[in-house]
């Protein structure tokens, strides 16, 4: 198999969002825009209650899809449907938004760490007005291997090993997979070879991916090919690799909307005013 190799490295920028919940924005800002069909990676890590405790109040979306994978803390999600649910660690909620909703993400906890990722993921032009619907996964259904000696690898989608990940139905088709890997442990992950792809250290000190150190907080792009090698170093670490197919459309986008054309934002922001969402 053709092994993938990095094509840039991208280091994330403080930010807030929501009522000010103070996080990490890697993909969706000026050093990586977007990365087709990924519009934007966050990742939120703080114990300090001051940093979060004010969560995502009730706020629209349309024309994409919202992935939220929580490592530790506690969420409660609800939307203008009556939909309610509880995000715990290593739960995974799969949103797509379609034609829009309203929806929010508030805190269940007042003290500790609160640490997960926010995807957003575009949604072709024949799918962007489809109705809402959620896939909410619990930690108990997301499948766990070991592809290789010192590798634990949770398959949240794709497959890997024998095993299917639980998220089901998404026309990118995903590969979402957290990785961990021991020191000197190496993997190699088959991927799409047609699939926009990236990797991101998230624990531990550094990673190798693709034959290179990644440090901590570091973002790969990822080249093509149809395998990418993931490895340990001198400390354990973990990686989230992702990988979709990209979409190959205009993208015209205006906060939580995103369309393929200006006049379609209009109409987005004209049906939330006037409550048709």
């Amino acid at each position: 198999m053709s092994e993938r190799r990095i094509l840039r490295r991208i280091r994330g920028t403080d930010t807030a969002d929501g009522a000010g919940v103070k996080l990490k924005r890697i993909i969706g800002q000026p050093g990586l825009d977007m990365l087709d069909p990924f519009l934007l990676l966050d990742e939120f890590r703080s114990d300090s209650a001051d940093d979060y405790i004010a969560g995502f109040p009730e706020h629209p979306h349309r024309g994409f899809e919202t992935v939220t994978y929580m490592l530790a803390g506690h969420m409660q999600h609800g939307d203008n449907h009556g939909n309610r649910g509880d995000l715990v660690p290593g739960s995974v909620q799969w949103m797509t938004a379609g034609r829009g909703i309203l929806h929010s993400e508030m805190p269940q906890q007042e003290n500790g760490l609160m640490w997960g990722f926010q995807l957003w993921v575009n949604l072709p032009a024949s799918d962007k007005m489809t109705a809402p619907r959620y896939q909410d996964i619990g930690p108990e259904r997301i499948p766990v291997v070991h592809p290789a000696d010192g590798v634990t690898v949770k398959v949240i989608a794709g497959e890997l090993a024998g095993a299917t990940g639980p998220v089901a139905g998404i026309v990118t088709a995903p590969v979402y997979l957290d990785i961990a890997v021991e020191p000197g442990a190496q993997v190699e992950i088959p991927l799409p070879e047609g699939h926009h792809a990236f990797a991101y250290v998230f624990d531990g000190i550094d990673a190798q991916v693709a034959g290179d150190k990644l440090a901590r907080s570091e973002l790969a792009v990822l080249s093509p090919g149809e395998s990418v090698r993931i490895g340990g170093r001198e400390a354990p670490a973990r990686v989230l690799l992702v990988a979709g197919r990209p979409l190959n459309e205009q993208v015209t986008r205006y906060g939580p909307f995103v369309m393929n054309t200006p006049e379609q934002i209009h109409e987005a922001i004209a049906d939330f005013r006037a409550g048709r969402f």
